[in-house]
């Protein structure tokens, strides 16, 4: 009689460890959240075009790598950026402190391109003393939002 209640335990243990073999152990189809860009001030150059002398502020998102490249793919099932109907999926604009929008972008091919951001000012306007961008994630509605950045080294 022992042996049998011994059996019928080990019995239900093997089929129980069996059954949660079957089911899915520790797996995780959420992702995780990306990170807010990190802005950083690269320099200044200076230009000229159309007779005018110009000064471009020029920015790098020291963190870029965390972004993945489907973020940055052309996306012509959504709306065109002007007369660019294979516009990116995520588009970058350049604020100044205050919220005021001073450029943007939206045909970057990957997140490489955040390397390349930039702003230009005629060369006697006084620059804003912060900037800021925001990445707007058209497929998911996500909007991501940097520090501030100096406009100075």
């Amino acid at each position: 009689m022992m042996k049998k209640k011994a059996g019928m335990k080990v019995a239900t243990l093997l089929v129980a460890l069996f059954l949660m073999s079957l089911a899915p152990v520790g797996v995780s189809t959420a992702q995780r959240p990306l990170p807010n860009p990190m802005l950083v001030f690269v320099g200044m150059e200076y230009y000229e075009t159309g007779g005018k002398q110009w000064t471009r502020y020029r920015y790098d998102v020291y963190n870029r790598a965390d972004y993945p490249k489907e973020m940055f793919a052309a996306a012509p099932d959504l709306p065109p950026c002007g007369t660019n109907t294979k516009a990116s999926r995520t588009w970058v604009d350049v604020y100044d402190q205050s919220g005021k929008r001073l450029y943007g972008f939206c045909a970057f091919g990957d997140s490489n391109d955040l390397g390349k951001i930039w702003f230009a000012l005629e060369r006697d306007a006084i620059p804003p003393s912060w900037i800021y961008i925001e990445m707007n994630d058209r497929k998911t509605a996500t909007k991501y939002k940097s520090n501030l950045a100096e406009t100075v080294e």
